[in-house]
């Protein structure tokens, strides 16, 4: 098929191919989350299982019975790391949300379905802890960027019940994905990722939301409008797969590519900060 053309998937998939000015990008970050450790209350490296990156940050707010964002960072499943993405922190804190950065092992050390089993040990851990940090363990919403989407949309969907007796049916009942993957199928031809990814059609269908029945709780989906068309592709698809119901918002925002939309991700005064507030219940910006 032309839509698995090596060549094409590189040039549609490789952000960092696409963003020449990406090196500065992830230098702001990492200025940016140094900073918001430095600012706020913080809990640092609390572990949530004993296996590889099994680890978490929490930022608490001073709310009490505070909602709980999850945010996974993105990176392709086998690069970055929690600390890299702290910048996303402060903006929530200040508006009265509890805010968790899970970390999780890499490819190609792990598989992707090592990667998805660990934030389902994570969710679990924060749903039995969070009252120790302020959070309300009912309302807890998980938001990821890129492979950190795909992670957020694979937990509405896990089966929770199966994962502990002590845990509810809709651990995750709303969530928001950016920039997200739900169909993995083209990743498994794509050679900057192949190698690292080792995806088999058995493994492409076990990992891919699209596939899946659509679940109980609600998913917002947005994407850069200067992303690929790949991109552009996969944000359109859950809506369709999963149904208007399930994904009511699935935006396009103009004026972003793949990084910088998380710009708009941490400005109080944007759409896409607002879509996660809204799925918060926190009152908008």
């Amino acid at each position: 098929m032309a839509r698995f053309d090596p060549a094409w998937l590189d040039a549609q998939y490789s952000a960092r191919a696409r963003i020449p000015e990406h090196p500065q990008i992830f230098e702001r970050w990492e200025k940016a989350s140094a900073l918001a450790r430095e600012g706020l209350s913080r809990r640092l490296d609390v572990a949530y299982g004993d296996g590889p990156n099994e680890t978490l940050d929490i930022f608490p707010t001073t709310r009490a019975d505070a909602p709980v964002l999850v945010f996974i960072h993105g990176g392709w499943w086998r690069t970055l790391d929690k600390r890299d993405l702290s910048f996303v922190a402060p903006s929530f804190v200040h508006a009265g949300a509890m805010v968790v950065l899970p970390n999780y092992a890499l490819c190609p050390a792990v598989g992707i379905d090592t990667i998805a089993l660990q934030m389902v040990q994570a969710l679990a851990w924060i749903y039995r802890n969070a009252e120790l940090y302020g959070g309300d363990p009912k309302r807890i919403v998980v938001a990821g960027h890129s492979a950190g989407g795909h992670l957020a949309a694979m937990l509405l969907s896990c089966d929770w019940k199966a994962v502990g007796r002590d845990l509810p049916a809709q651990l995750v009942t709303s969530a928001l994905s950016i920039s997200g993957v739900f169909e993995l199928e083209p990743l498994r031809h794509a050679p900057f990722l192949k190698d690292d990814l080792q995806l088999t059609p058995a493994a492409v269908r076990k990992l891919s939301p699209a596939g899946f029945a659509p679940p109980k709780g609600r998913l917002y989906a947005a994407v850069g409008a200067d992303e690929s068309e790949e991109f552009l592709r996969q944000n359109a698809l859950i809506q369709q797969a999963w149904g208007r119901k399930t994904v009511p918002v699935a935006e396009t925002i103009a004026g972003e590519h793949h990084l910088s939309i998380l710009r708009q991700f941490v400005d109080p005064q944007t759409r896409l900060h607002n879509m996660a507030r809204e799925l918060l219940q926190l009152p908008g910006a």
